[in-house]
């Protein structure tokens, strides 16, 4: 078998004082939204933008509370509710990690139908513009994910395979890298296309980009990212991240055929 590329232990704080710090995931999280942001009130300005700058301020505080809330109940709900419905405390130590990117997905769909509600603008033109700046956030968590040596892959021969800090010391594919090549660079690709090329205009475009994009990515990929420990793979066929991007991608190809 091949021996692997050994990974150092990288810190998993990105600035640290004492016993506190930011962690690279956060630091992610953080990069993702303030470049998105600033792509969006570029937007703004726009003849044919729903929003205005001070409702896309609103906006994104509806955007965070939908990320929080929505992926870690995500979390919670798919991937360990048992341990969770035993150590119910343990909900709310976020800081510990354990996010879900579907559950997230579902707090901010959320959250983007409350706020089009309240200020009268169309969900569409809403979606269409924050699927526009996903990718970029995709991209800084999955980096993080490497970082931390978490989300690995399953144990392979492939001359790139790698040994991760904290593992059973086999080599693994890096499903991260390609996690943040497909759903990060090919997903933002796409979307810098369709931006160009006017999907804007035609409501739900983008929106449905991204759901089969991510969809149909992260369901590959999954056939080489380790499944979770506690869940495996359900009655041995198909894993829970798997399972979850089948109604993405139904949503998705519901979205541009109506178009």
């Amino acid at each position: 078998m091949n021996n692997g590329i050994i990974l150092p232990e990288f810190d998993p704080f990105a600035i640290q004082i004492g016993s506190y710090g930011v962690r690279w995931y956060a630091l992610a999280y953080i990069a993702g939204l303030l470049i998105g942001y600033y792509l969006l009130r570029r937007e703004t300005k726009k003849p044919s933008a729903p929003m205005t700058v001070v409702q896309l301020d609103a906006l994104l505080n509806y955007v965070l509370i939908g990320i929080i809330l929505g992926g870690r109940a995500g979390y919670v709900i798919f991937y360990n509710p048992a341990f969770f419905l035993a150590n119910p405390i343990e909900i709310f130590k976020v800081w510990q990690g354990g996010m879900s990117f579907h559950g997230g997905l579902a707090g901010v769909t959320l959250a983007m139908a409350l706020f089009a509600r309240r200020h009268a603008i169309p969900v569409l033109q809403i979606s269409d513009r924050v699927a526009m700046v996903v990718p970029i956030g995709l991209f800084f968590g999955r980096l993080s994910n490497f970082i931390n040596g978490e989300l690995y892959g399953r144990v392979t021969e492939v001359p790139w395979a790698m040994i991760f800090p904290h593992s059973d010391g086999l080599p693994r594919h890096p499903s991260q890298l390609y996690e943040a090549g497909l759903e990060g660079l090919g997903i933002g690709l796409l979307m810098i296309f369709g931006a160009r090329r006017g999907w804007l205009a035609l409501h739900g475009r983008m929106t449905a980009s991204l759901l089969i994009g991510y969809g149909l990515a992260r369901y590959l990929v999954e056939f080489f990212r380790q499944p979770d420990t506690q869940i495996g793979e359900l009655l041995g066929l198909i894993t829970m991240g798997q399972l979850l991007c089948l109604p993405m991608i139904a949503a998705g190809l519901y979205l541009l055929l109506r178009n």
